[in-house]
């Protein structure tokens, strides 16, 4: 076989699947949406969180933005004494973190253990437990399938955490210090 020869199938080879890999990049899959949001609305200045009626709201200035139903810790009725009570805490806390990587799709920090929560959990010489956030499902939620499922945090569903973390996050500069009210 000559040079020539060789060199012009080489050539229709690597053109043939130059081709198809164009093809394929031009109707293939269409990127995955991404979690991040974007708002451009009014500041969220404060969350308030009525456990016993499964709500929260978020709140600018006097007027409520949003509200969204909410799932508990497993044991949704009292204030939070300790590490497995399985209780949602009830206070004033604020938003401390946000972390995009949460196994619960997004999640935003509250600052639970505050000084009050350690002494009374010291007193009965146990730990006060902590991580309490705002989050999503993500398959944990998804798989839980009931209501009150957490171990102490706030459940929203993927979409609304979205909402929530742009709203707080506001454009990638995490808002931290928005006070939490947690009532009974």
């Amino acid at each position: 076989m000559r040079v020539g020869a060789v060199l012009n199938r080489l050539f229709r080879a690597v053109s043939a699947l130059f081709l198809v890999g164009l093809v394929a990049s031009c109707g293939g899959a269409k990127p995955e949406p991404t979690k991040f949001k974007s708002y451009d609305g009014p500041p969220v200045t404060q969350i308030v969180v009525k456990k016993g009626q499964r709500e929260m709201y978020l709140v600018s200035g006097q007027k409520v933005i949003k509200n969204y139903k909410i799932d508990l810790g497993s044991q949704p009725v009292g204030a939070k004494q300790f590490e497995g009570d399985g209780k949602t805490p009830e206070g004033l806390y604020f938003i401390n973190r946000f972390n995009p990587n949460s196994l619960y799709h997004l999640s935003v920090g509250i600052s639970y253990p505050n000084n009050d929560d350690r002494a009374r959990a010291q007193m009965m010489g146990l730990r006060p437990g902590g991580d309490i956030m705002i989050h999503g499902l993500g398959p944990y939620g998804r798989a839980a399938n009931r209501p009150d499922w957490t171990a102490g945090c706030i459940a929203v569903n993927d979409q609304e955490i979205e909402e929530i973390y742009a709203m707080l996050a506001r454009n990638g500069n995490g808002t931290t210090g928005v006070p939490v009210f947690i009532l009974p």
